[in-house]
């Protein structure tokens, strides 16, 4: 049976972290039972690892081609993987075993997830005389015999399973959609998208680590609800992004704009980061005196953003009532979510861009936003945020969070050049929206405002009177409803577009054309550019 990952991809290290791997030439029981131990007590809630046999390891990564195993080899080896389970280890732990062919040569691996009954021990020697069982972790990328403080650590976590980890009862296996399984495991280019369509929804489900309990009661894991539930906020209530948005006189007007995202984690991910790239985030273009080149700069650098949001999707607790928040001022954007950041996480180190969690909060959610490239997960979200801010020559993002840890907020400065044009502009903003007009010349000396690359497209395409769905295409937008919602309103209320026949708003023959005041808006974005 296919693991549900891409096995080249695992074996470079790209979804799962290094320390999460290890590589043995041939089956020593004993190496192999001591580390499967070690990432079912998943001390650092990274999810638990991998065991590849067959495979020599040189500093840490895998010598390729693989050394191999004998076929009939593989066979006895899971028969004895077996045994260990239940006479070697307590309590009983069992990984799944997933025979692959690697440039021609059989190699086996053990998925060893996260225990859903940690701590566990297992036997010191397989000798015939040996009775005594020792505590094991992972230490970097070594298992380790727990001791000291490392065992009173792990006596702490008894039975404490992340969240996300958890067999959710409220719900049954058929809450899991097979279709947004099977997407998923096409996304990432897993063998298993193969032969999922021939397997029932709990066999499937068991595979991808997303079913637990027992064969007679299986039940989804809460990560399984989140990322392969249509609608999981049913499971999870407030499991959403919201994103609002403030005039200039800031919360204390009477006049906000919102936006909610809802739905699988990856979905409801991409949905936002997509709405905030094509309506909130800007180009502005400053030219130099005696220099041909102008600089362009966003007024918020869209990768510190997609950073932050993915940071608080992976980070937040998902028993916590409280949604995502990314609120957009006059002159910043925030990144809210709840509750913080690890114990062991100390502002300054965070400030300073070096700060590593001891444990994570979600082990799954992580390891799935690691699949789908999303995120990295080795903590170098933050420095990524700073280095962006750095490179769009933004002042730099802030970080915050209260002595309780009880929520962490990412604060990215406007980009100055952005700010000037929002107030020397007669009727912008510093963030265009659906409330807010966008893209009239600025007073300071070369530099102009611009609306988002799609909106930019769709003025030139309306040159010629065009229909709704040419429009769409230009964007790459499928829903008619929130393209027209999303898009077109907010230009027509800026005087930007007019309709062809305004008394039909939904008319199959409206037909879209720009404005003088588009038409000098365009102007003076390509005499900005010049």
């Amino acid at each position: 049976m296919p693991l549900p990952i891409n096995i080249n991809d695992l074996l470079h290290g790209k979804p799962v972290e290094w320390e999460r791997l290890e590589f043995k030439a041939g089956w020593n029981p004993e190496a192999v039972l001591h580390t499967l131990c070690a990432f079912a007590n998943d001390i650092h809630n990274l999810g638990g690892g991998y065991i590849l046999i067959g495979i020599q390891e040189e500093n840490g990564r895998p010598v390729l081609p693989p050394v191999g195993l004998d076929p009939a080899q593989i066979d006895a080896i899971q028969k004895e993987l077996l045994n260990l389970g239940f006479n070697a280890i307590a309590p009983y732990y069992h990984p799944i075993a997933v025979p692959v062919e690697i440039e021609g040569r059989h190699v086996l691996v053990l998925w060893a997830l996260g225990g859903p009954t940690r701590p566990y021990k297992a036997k010191i020697s397989l000798g015939k005389e040996s009775r005594d069982y020792a505590y094991y972790i992972r230490k970097n990328s070594s298992t380790i015999r727990a001791k000291g403080a490392d065992e009173t650590e792990l006596m702490s976590l008894a039975a404490t399973i992340p969240h996300d980890d958890r067999v959710n009862q409220q719900a049954n296996v058929e809450s899991l959609s097979r279709e947004l399984m099977q997407d998923y495991l096409q996304q990432v280019g897993s063998d298993l998208a193969k032969q999922a369509p021939d397997l029932s929804l709990v066999e499937l489900g068991r595979q991808m680590g997303v079913v637990g309990g027992t064969d007679e009661a299986p039940f989804p894991l809460n990560v399984g609800l989140m990322m392969f539930n249509p609608e999981p906020w049913r499971f999870f209530p407030v499991m959403q992004i919201d994103v609002v948005w403030f005039p200039k006189e800031g919360p204390g007007g009477n006049k906000f704009s919102e936006k909610i995202f809802k739905g699988p984690i990856p979905r409801m991910t991409r949905d936002a980061l997509d709405y905030i790239k094509r309506n909130l985030i800007t180009e502005t273009v400053i030219k130099h005196h005696g220099r041909a080149e102008a600089t362009r700069v966003e007024n918020f650098p869209y990768d510190a953003l997609e950073e932050a949001v993915v940071n608080a999707v992976y980070h937040r607790g998902y028993d916590t009532r409280e949604p995502i928040e990314i609120r957009l001022e006059h002159t910043e954007l925030m990144v809210i979510s709840y509750p913080g950041p690890d114990r062991s996480v100390r502002l300054e180190q965070l400030r300073a861009g070096r700060a590593r969690p001891r444990r994570y909060r979600n082990r799954r959610i992580g390891e799935f936003l690691k699949e789908l490239e999303f995120t990295e997960g080795r903590s170098t979200g933050i420095p990524k945020i700073m280095e962006a801010m750095e490179k769009n020559g933004s002042p730099p993002a802030e970080f915050e969070f209260d002595e309780d840890h009880s929520y962490f907020m990412v604060r990215l400065p406007i980009h100055p050049a952005a700010l000037e044009v929002a107030e020397s502009a007669t009727g912008t903003a510093a963030i265009p929206s659906v409330k807010m007009g966008a893209g009239d010349t600025a007073a300071g000396a070369g530099i102009k405002s611009g609306l988002s690359r799609d909106q930019v497209e769709i003025l030139h395409k309306c040159l010629a009177d065009s229909p709704i769905a040419d429009l769409m295409a230009v964007a790459d937008r499928t829903n008619r409803t929130k393209f027209r919602d999303q898009v077109i309103k907010p230009m027509l209320a800026d005087g930007l577009l007019e309709m062809t026949i305004p008394d039909k708003p939904t008319s199959s023959k409206q037909r879209y054309r720009i404005t003088d005041k588009g038409r000098n808006l365009l102007a003076s974005l390509n005499e900005g550019a010049a």
